[in-house]
This record gives structure tokens, C-alpha cells and sequence, in this order.
């Protein structure tokens, strides 16, 4: 292995591990050598690089992320105007709704969330900003998939395919862009069951100067959810809020 293959390695390692320590809530050396197959020395070694960056903290017997990345984090969410301008509109959604909401983008072919805020009736559900989420299976995801051209909506399922999250997941090709066809039609996808048993939640895009750049969505628990109001009154809310923010980015 030349120096280059080694220095590349070495940096995907380092990544490993940080996403370890978020996925674990922190972790010692031993489960990090073991979980990722790597030696002790290597997995000592990288954390204390780490450390002296500043981007790894110990806490006992344990290492976590540091405090270093929320400033990088900060800086790529609020780097792109429609992040800055959809926060607010979430929070008012969240009020109004008394639901979660949330506004989604997509990155390398998944989702991501950028914004989440909760109502005073809110499920808990394992979401944060940053959290990477496949698109078939979400609301937001799929109200992004159906205003995509069709050539990059197949390099999506050709890099992640359509695994299943529940029962009620969309795992077959034909019944997702037959899926896709209705929600262009209608404006809004919906998500019943299809991520979270018993959490439903519905979607709409929001496209500025011909591109969809993102999504709405509020969420809730199916008993909820499963009303008129679901099928009637929140679709109008969403596209008004998502209109409201594409008259913005296009006239800013």
C-alpha cells in the first residue's frame, strides 16, 4: 500500500470511530477495536489525535465527541440560505400543529434533517438534526423523491436500494414510482407506518427556481393523525408554509 492508500485509510478510520462515538454515546477502546476490527494501538492512537484537535473528549473510561464539532456543524447547516430561512417556518408548524416538524433535505442520495422542533403534543422518536434517513420511507423523502428527474430518483435506489424499516415500507420499484406519480399529482406524500410502527406523518416539497431544494413535514401518532384533518386541513398548511419560503428564496 503506497503512502497516499495509507493516508486515505487512515482519515476513513478516523471517521469510523467518530461515527461510532455518536452512534454509541460514547465508547472505550477495547468496543472500538472490536466493533470496527481494528488494533487497540490504531484505535488509541487515532483518538488521541483526536484529542489533541480537539474534536475527542475522555470522560472516565470513555470517549466522546468534542465540542469542536458543533461549531462545523453550525457552519454547514446554516451555510445554505433555504436552512436559515426554514428554521422559523418549523417552529411555527410545531406550534400551530402541536405535532413534531421538520424540514428535510437531501445529500449524497439519503436525507438529512436540518430542522426539528416539537409541539406540546410530540412523540419522541429517535430524530435530530443531522439525522441521515433513507428517502423511500419518509414523508419529507418522498415529497423530495417525486419532484426529482426519474434518472436521479434510480441513482438513489441503485446506491441504497429500498430496504424495509417496517412492514408498511415501499420495497419494490414499481410500487415506489407508482408511489412517486401520485404524490407529483396530489403535492404531498404521506408516510403511514412506513419508518416508526404507529408514527404517521405527511410531506411537501419545496421547490425554488425549478429545483426541489428540501421538504416539510410534520409528524404525529397514528390515532392522531388518522382524521380528516390529516387528510384535509394539513396538506393546505404545508403547502402554504413551503410557498411562503420558495416566494423567499426566490425573490432574496
Amino acid at each position: 500500500m503506497d503512502e497516499l492508500s495509507r493516508s486515505v485509510q487512515s482519515v476513513e478510520t478516523m471517521f469510523n470511530i467518530v461515527e461510532l462515538l455518536v452512534e454509541r454515546d460514547g465508547a472505550g477502546v477495547t468496543e472500538i477495536s472490536q466493533e470496527l476490527n481494528l488494533a487497540k494501538s490504531t484505535v488509541h492512537q487515532q483518538l488521541s489525535t483526536l484529542r489533541s484537535l480537539g474534536y475527542a473528549v475522555m470522560e472516565e473510561d470513555k470517549y466522546y465527541p468534542g465540542l469542536r464539532f458543533l461549531s462545523i456543524g453550525e457552519y454547514t447547516r446554516n451555510r445554505r440560505e433555504v436552512t436559515q430561512k426554514a428554521g422559523p417556518m418549523v417552529e411555527q408548524l410545531a406550534k400551530e400543529t402541536e405535532e413534531r416538524a421538520q424540514f428535510f433535505v437531501e445529500e449524497h442520495k439519503q436525507g438529512v434533517y436540518l430542522h426539528i422542533s416539537e409541539g406540546e403534543r410530540a412523540v419522541q422518536a429517535d430524530r435530530h438534526p443531522g439525522k441521515l434517513r433513507y428517502l423511500h420511507s419518509s414523508a419529507g423523502g418522498k415529497a423530495i423523491l417525486a419532484f426529482m428527474d426519474r434518472d436521479r430518483v434510480q441513482e438513489v435506489i441503485d446506491r441504497w436500494g429500498l430496504p424495509a424499516e417496517t412492514e408498511h415500507t415501499i420495497t419494490d420499484e414499481d410500487e415506489l414510482y407508482a408511489e412517486l406519480d401520485r404524490i407529483t399529482e396530489r403535492g404531498y406524500a404521506t408516510n403511514k407506518e412506513e419508518s416508526i410502527d404507529g408514527l404517521w406523518s405527511l410531506g411537501v416539497p419545496v421547490i425554488a427556481n425549478g429545483q426541489v431544494v428540501g421538504s416539510f413535514s410534520v409528524s404525529g401518532p397514528r390515532h392522531r393523525l388518522d382524521t380528516e384533518w390529516f387528510r384535509e386541513e394539513l396538506p393546505n398548511l404545508l403547502r402554504g408554509t413551503a410557498n411562503e419560503l420558495e416566494l423567499k428564496l426566490e425573490y432574496s
